[in-house]
C-alpha cells in the first residue's frame, strides 16, 4: 500500500479525489433520480421514464469532447462555474416541469454536465509522477465502483420515504457542492515544465490507431459491464430469486474495488486488451449459474478485473494525448464509456429474448473479446515512425517515454464510470 501512501501525499490530491467521489456519486445517481421522479412523481410509465434517462445518456455521450475542448481553451475553473450553476438551473426546475420539457431539459443537462471524471483524470495525469501513475489511476476506476454502489441505491430508498422531487433537490446539490469544490480547488491539468510549451497538435497528429484502439475497448468494457448487470436481473428473474439481484451486484462491485486495488499496487501493468478479454472470458461462464450463491462466485471471478481493466483504459488515454488536447481525449474516453453503457443493455437484452438468459452472459462477454482483439489488433498496426510504448506494451502504459507530440513530461504524465463503470 506503500504506493497509495505516496498517491494521497500528492499535495492536494486527497481532496480532489474526495470533491470528486462526491460529484461522481450524486452524477451517477442522477439517471435513477430522474427515474423515480418520473415514476413516482409524474406517475407516468418506466417506458417514459427510460426516455428521459436515455436524453440524459445521450447529452452525457455528446457533451464529453464539448466540455473537453472547452477546459483545453479555457482551463477547469471557467467550465466548472458554468456548468455548476446550468446544474443549479436544471435540478431547481425538475419538480416543475411537464414532462416533454424535462425530456429536452435533460439531455441538456447531459450535454453541460459538471465534468468531475474529466477533471479528475487530466489533473491525475498532470499531478503525479510516471511511476505513481496507475495507482493513482487505479483508486480513480475504485471511486468509479463505489459511486455505482453507493448513488442509486441510496436514492432507491430516499424515494420510497420521502418526496421523489425532494431527491432530485439532493442529487443536485451534491453534484453542485462537488463540482463547486473542485473548482475552488483547481487542480493543475498540465505538468509544470510542459505548461508554458505545450501547444494545441492537429488531431490526426494523437488520434491515431492507438488512441482509437483504446477507445474501441473503453466502449468494449462499459458495454460488457452494463450487459452483465442485466444477464444477472434476467437470470434471478427466471429462478424466482430477483430480490438478490442487489446482492449479486454488490458483490461483484466489492470484487471490483478489491481488484482494482491490488492491480494499483502490482510492480508491472498488463496490457488493456490482455485484461478486456480475460475480463470477457470470465464473463461467459457465469450463464452457468441458476441462483444468486452461484452468481455471486462468478461474479468475484469477473469483478476482480473489472476496475483494473478501466484504470489501464483511462492511464493509456493520459499518455497518448498531448497535454493541450488532454482534455478533448479524456471527453472521447468519457463519451466511449457512456456509449457502451448505454448499449449494452439493449443489445444484451436482445441476446436474453432470443436465447435465454445465459445467453446474455455469452454476449457480453463476446463483445469484450471482440472489443479486445480489435484494440489489439489496431494498436499492432500503428506506424513504427508514430509508435509509442503502449503500443508495443499493448496499451498498457508501462514505460516512461512521451507520446508524439507531447511535451517533455506531459506524455508520462482515467468510471467512469462514470464511470467510470
Amino acid at each position: 500500500m506503500t504506493s497509495y501512501r505516496q498517491v494521497l501525499a500528492v499535495p492536494g490530491m486527497a481532496p480532489l479525489l474526495s470533491m470528486s467521489l462526491l460529484a461522481r456519486t450524486a452524477i451517477t445517481a442522477s439517471v435513477m433520480a430522474l427515474t423515480m421522479y418520473v415514476v413516482l412523481g409524474l406517475d407516468m410509465s418506466y417506458a417514459a421514464a427510460g426516455g428521459v434517462a436515455a436524453a440524459m445518456t445521450a447529452g452525457m455521450a455528446l457533451g464529453g469532447p464539448l466540455l473537453g475542448r472547452m477546459i483545453d481553451w479555457r482551463g477547469p475553473r471557467i467550465v466548472l462555474r458554468v456548468t455548476v450553476v446550468l446544474q443549479v438551473a436544471f435540478w431547481l426546475s425538475v419538480p416543475i416541469m411537464p414532462y416533454g420539457i424535462l425530456l429536452v431539459a435533460a439531455f441538456a443537462a447531459g450535454l453541460l454536465l459538471v465534468p468531475a471524471s474529466l477533471v479528475t483524470r487530466q489533473a491525475i495525469a498532470a499531478m503525479t509522477t510516471a511511476g505513481q501513475r496507475r495507482a493513482a489511476f487505479a483508486l480513480e476506476s475504485v471511486q468509479g465502483e463505489l459511486s455505482y454502489m453507493v448513488g442509486p441505491p441510496i436514492v432507491i430508498l430516499c424515494a420510497a420515504k420521502v418526496s421523489p422531487g425532494v431527491v432530485a433537490w439532493g442529487v443536485g446539490a451534491a453534484i453542485v457542492a462537488g463540482g463547486a469544490g473542485i473548482a475552488l480547488l483547481n487542480p493543475p491539468l498540465r505538468a509544470e515544465a510542459a505548461a508554458d510549451t505545450v501547444g494545441r497538435p492537429r488531431r490526426r497528429e494523437w488520434l491515431g490507431p492507438d488512441m482509437i484502439a483504446v477507445l474501441v475497448m473503453a466502449f468494449g468494457v462499459t458495454m460488457l459491464l452494463s450487459g452483465t448487470d442485466l444477464a444477472i436481473v434476467a437470470t434471478l428473474e427466471e429462478a424466482g430469486q430477483v430480490s438478490w439481484a442487489a446482492v449479486v451486484v454488490a458483490v461483484y462491485g466489492v470484487a471490483s474495488v478489491g481488484g482494482g486495488l491490488v492491480y494499483g499496487a502490482l510492480p508491472r501493468p498488463l496490457p488493456t486488451w490482455l485484461l478486456l478479454g480475460l475480463l470477457g472470458l470470465a464473463t461467459i461462464p457465469a450463464g452457468l449459474a441458476h441462483d444468486w450463491p452461484w452468481l455471486c462466485v462468478a461474479g468475484v471471478g469477473a469483478g476482480l478485473l473489472a476496475a483494473p481493466t478501466l484504470s489501464t483504459v483511462a492511464d493509456a488515454v493520459s499518455r497518448l494525448a498531448p497535454a493541450g488536447v488532454r482534455g478533448e481525449a479524456t471527453g472521447l474516453q468519457s463519451s466511449a464509456l457512456s456509449a457502451g453503457f448505454a448499449l449494452g443493455s439493449p443489445i444484451v437484452g436482445g441476446a436474453i429474448d432470443l436465447s435465454v438468459p445465459a445467453g446474455g452472459f455469452a454476449a457480453a462477454g463476446l463483445a469484450g473479446l471482440a472489443a479486445a482483439l480489435i484494440g489489439c489488433l489496431l494498436s499492432r498496426r500503428s506506424p513504427a515512425r508514430t509508435r509509442s510504448p503502449l503500443s508495443d506494451l499493448g496499451l498498457a502504459g508501462a514505460a516512461d517515454l512521451d507520446p508524439p507530440g507531447a511535451g517533455a513530461r506531459s506524455g508520462t504524465s482515467r468510471r467512469s464510470s462514470t464511470a467510470s463503470r
